[in-house]
């Protein structure tokens, strides 16, 4: 049996997703595909806009036979370590033959080359690389130039546009993570069509999840059915008709503004908060009176809008109660299985009789011992304060979703 894996949030699943994941079971000739998901909360610091089993029960109508939840530590944090993250649970399970990403660029050996030298920096990129920050440049623009010195640019393509798209950018890193844990699978790219992953308006037929996300949001009048596939869209209808907690990022300051005023300030405890940041960001939680006024006030050219977002995040989620820099840096030490259908049914049999970690259908009640578990479900505890569907105790109660198709 072939299996093909993807790593995605599907926040939410959109027509990009679908060609992404059709493509991908026929040009690697794909038996099943497995899906790493992220949880309850994503990659860029935000709340899903709709909750990890809704999400999973759209995926396994749309061609994905098995999704698994990327745990919290991994899913809220830099693209170096989702990838880690999700990369180390596929390559657990000793089943997957290729992982499949989408990609800006689109060509495979450019990709895997600026994966390589950043992954096994040898001396002229790190002489490289110094003179350009001795310089005072960001390290982000030194990285730049530094390997366009040692690419071959007209092969490569324009080194800081490369570095400068999203999916881009995961692709380097899903690529540096399989060198680093010397992983057999293969990695696979599919160019990105339709719009760009930040546009904030849906152009095309292929929008990014961005522009869905704010016409949900804003309630535009414009009908989604063109953009994203039919289960979906019935399902999104089904839910504005009864009247789903929808989530958005702007709804967590009320209770992070809440711990500042009733807890010492902890958030240097938070690896991405350090060198200051951690003052900067509580100063800044304290002096203002919603979302987008505290991100202008703690962002800079020194620190992204996403950076910032995501300590946020994790500062409302409780990030700074578990050692998460050292959680993140160790490989994924579970999979907990969301759902899956009929062929995910034969895939979860192959991991059972090959898997080097434990997966999980159902959660122990009482005394979790893994801390990157715990976190899991501390996230789900916090998501249900801002979406009143879900249930704190949801990881408990929640069976995974079994579809037949």
């Amino acid at each position: 049996m072939k299996i093909s894996a993807i790593i995605a949030e599907y926040n939410p699943l959109h027509n990009g997703h679908i060609y992404h994941i059709n493509k991908t079971r026929k040009d690697l000739n794909s038996d099943g595909i497995i899906c790493v998901m992220s949880g309850n909360f994503v990659q860029r610091g935000e709340p899903s806009i709709i909750d990890k089993w809704i999400r999973t029960e759209t995926a396994l109508h749309n061609g994905i036979d098995l999704v698994l939840e990327l745990p919290t530590v991994y899913a809220v944090s830099s693209a170096e370590f989702f990838s880690f993250g999700a990369v180390s649970l596929l390559n657990s399970l000793n089943i997957v033959s290729n992982l499949s990403f989408g990609s800006e660029l689109g060509d495979l050996k450019s990709i895997c080359n600026i994966a390589n030298i950043l992954t096994n920096e040898t001396n002229d990129y790190k002489k490289s690389l110094k003179s350009y920050i001795d310089l005072g440049l960001p390290y982000y623009t030194a990285r730049s130039y530094a390997l366009g010195e040692i690419l071959d640019e007209n092969h490569c393509g324009n080194i800081s546009e490369i570095l400068s798209n999203s999916n881009n950018i995961l692709a380097i890193e899903y690529c540096k993570s399989l060198i680093k844990i010397d992983s057999s699978i293969e990695p696979f790219t599919i160019k990105r069509n339709g719009d760009n992953y930040n546009d904030l308006q849906i152009k095309s037929k292929l929008p990014s999840a961005t522009a869905i996300r704010k016409h949900i949001k804003d309630k535009g009048s414009l009908s989604l059915k063109d953009f994203m596939p039919p289960y979906a869209t019935d399902k999104l209808s089904y839910l504005i008709k009864n009247d789903y907690d929808f989530t958005f990022k702007e709804d967590i300051f009320r209770y992070i503004k809440y711990k500042c005023l009733t807890l010492e300030n902890n958030i240097e405890k938070i690896p991405d908060a350090s060198e200051g940041l951690n003052n900067k960001i509580y100063n800044s939680i304290l002096s203002s009176n919603c979302f987008e006024e505290l991100m202008d006030k703690a962002k800079s050219k020194r620190y992204s809008y996403t950076r910032i977002s995501r300590i946020l995040c994790q500062y409302f989620i409780g990030f700074e109660n578990y050692n998460t820099d050292l959680l993140r840096s160790a490989p994924c030490p579970y999979a907990r299985v969301l759902g899956f259908n009929e062929t995910g049914r034969r895939i979860l049999r192959l991991i059972k009789n090959n898997s080097d970690i434990p997966f999980y259908t159902k959660l122990p009640c009482i005394n979790v011992a893994n801390e990157c578990l715990k976190l899991d479900i501390q996230a789900t505890n916090a998501y249900s304060i801002l979406n009143k569907n879900i249930s704190p105790m949801s990881d408990y109660t929640t069976s995974p979703i079994f579809t037949k198709i």
